[in-house]
Formats: structure tokens, sequence, C-alpha cells
């Protein structure tokens, strides 16, 4: 038994050292081979060291992923929906948020969370975190959810090693705490953009696939 052992590692370490031999010999796979080129993307990968920035950004983009698909998985008709309107004995849904209030109110706050790390200015139709009350119809929501994460990409994208801990403008929020904070408070209410879709029967387009 002992000496099958030692043969197997003996086999196993004379490959290896053939492998290095005919690389040696030969050079490196060709770029245009597959295993060249999954060379050079597992070398790619190396270099490629995170950032500040690009672990920011990477979260932003994760739950804008999140909110859009399901603002946009809500029917047009189902948009101004609320628990309250179930009456659902025993429940306390008065005066909650409707889907469309939640959407509104996560891409108002990401103007608000974001801006002073960019420096752009809030745009004034949003007043409040409600949002422009004139937004009215899904593509318009939607329209505006997206361009709020948009400027959550900008924010991610200023953000480096030495900058990161000040304070931007007036504000007494570092400038990682202020990022993170508007994908935590769009998690937050994403949550309940989930419930609601539940609530209509409709599976939330991260779940589908997963069991439901």
């Amino acid at each position: 038994m002992k000496r099958r052992f030692l043969l197997s590692v003996a086999v196993i370490f004379a490959m290896g050292a053939l492998g290095q031999f005919r690389q040696g010999l030969y050079g490196a796979p060709a770029a245009n081979t597959p295993q060249g080129q999954q060379t050079q993307q597992a070398r790619g990968a190396q270099q490629a060291s995170p950032t500040v920035a690009s672990v920011v950004d990477r979260d932003v983009r994760a739950i804008e992923k999140q909110v859009v698909d399901a603002a946009e998985a809500m029917p047009e008709d189902k948009f101004n929906f609320s628990p309250e309107s179930l009456n659902i004995p025993g429940a306390d849904y008065k005066g909650v948020r409707t889907f469309a209030a939640q959407v509104k109110h996560i891409a108002a706050s990401n103007y608000f969370i974001w801006s002073p790390i960019t420096g752009d200015k809030v745009p004034e139709n949003i007043k409040d975190g409600n949002g422009p009350a004139e937004l009215k119809s899904k593509a318009e929501i939607i329209k505006f959810l997206k361009e709020s994460f948009a400027l959550g990409h900008k924010a991610a994208a200023t953000l480096t090693a030495e900058n990161m801990l000040q304070n931007p403008g007036n504000s007494k929020s570092t400038r990682l705490r202020l990022a993170s904070f508007g994908v935590a408070h769009a998690y937050d209410h994403y949550g309940q953009m989930v419930e609601y879709l539940r609530m209509n029967g409709i599976v939330p387009p991260a779940s589908r696939g997963s069991g439901g």
C-alpha cells in the first residue's frame, strides 16, 4: 500500500515537471488557442486589482438591477397598489406608500444621498423623499429611477482610498458612508417592493428559476 502511494505521488510530480518542461520548451500557449485565451483571462483577472470605486460601483449595480427589474415586473395597472386596499383583518397598512411611491422614494433618496458626493444639485422638481408629484406613469417613474442610479455610478467613480473618509461639502457623513448608505437604503425598500409583487401573485424576477 505504501509503495502504491509513493508511486502515485511520483507520477503526479513527474506529470507536473513534464508540463513545466513542455512549456519551457515550446513556450506559453498561443493567444489564439482556447488554452491561451484562458491563460490571458486568468492573468488579466489577477492584474485587475479591485479599487474602492469598483467595489462600491458593483454594489450599486447589484441593487439597481434588483430594483429596476422589480419595478418593471409590476403591471402598469398595479403601480398604485398598496396593501391597504386588501383590507386584511388585524393589519395596519393605513397610509403606507403605494408601489409607485416606493419606487419614487428610492429614486428621490438616491439623489439626496449621492449628490453630495458628486457635487451635483438635486433636481428642482424633487422637493422631498416622495419624488416629483407630476410623475404618474410607469414609464416616467422607471426613467426617473434609472437616472437616479446613474448618479450612483457617478458617485462611486469618484471614490478613492485617499478621499473616501472625507466629508463632502457640508455633510456630516464620509463619502464612503454616503455611497454605501444609498445602497442599503435601496435594499430596504426593495424588500417592500418584493412583498407588493407577491401580494399580486407576481414572483420577483430575482426569485424566478430558483424555486420561487
